[in-house]
């Protein structure tokens, strides 16, 4: 019996840990904001604000809007992972049972940020092949360009 309601508990807790809510906020191409708590996607890195690739192509605000299509009237659920830091929570977080990061990083609008996780290493690999998004425009990845902003300031 007591095992039994010690499972039960932990089904209710997880459940309750990863209740969908309505998407309120893309805040960037790899964070999105629920119910006033913001969300930092696990293991993918997007273009940072202003970045523009070398032909033009506007990378942060493409990143941006297609984050913004993938949660758009969608439920969307968020499981944290670690402690939240900066006024973020990294979290693994889906839309109607879609991973996002896994979406970002295969429409090659994220990379897989492998210093942290090699979680999208699979789906990076297709978006490079089928030269899609970041890759086609021959972007920087973002952690070279913020290295760039630094020395030029």
């Amino acid at each position: 019996m007591r095992r039994h309601a010690s499972q039960l508990f932990l089904v209710v807790v997880t459940y309750c840990l990863t209740l969908p809510v309505a998407a309120q906020t893309v805040v960037d191409g790899d964070s999105i904001k629920l119910d006033g708590k913001t969300y930092r996607l696990y293991g993918i890195d997007a273009p940072d604000d202003g970045q523009v690739c070398p032909d033009g192509w506007p990378a942060a605000y493409e990143a941006e809007a297609y984050l913004g299509q993938l949660v758009r009237g969608k439920a969307v659920a968020c499981v944290p992972i670690g402690v939240p830091k900066r006024n973020e929570t990294l979290a693994i977080c889906r839309a109607d049972g879609v991973d996002l990061g896994a979406a970002m990083v295969t429409g090659g609008m994220a990379y897989a940020f492998v210093p942290y996780s090699v979680r999208y290493i699979t789906q990076e690999e297709a978006a490079v092949s089928a030269s899609r998004g970041v890759h086609r425009h021959k972007c920087l990845a973002p952690w070279e360009w913020r290295a760039r902003i630094q020395l030029s300031e």
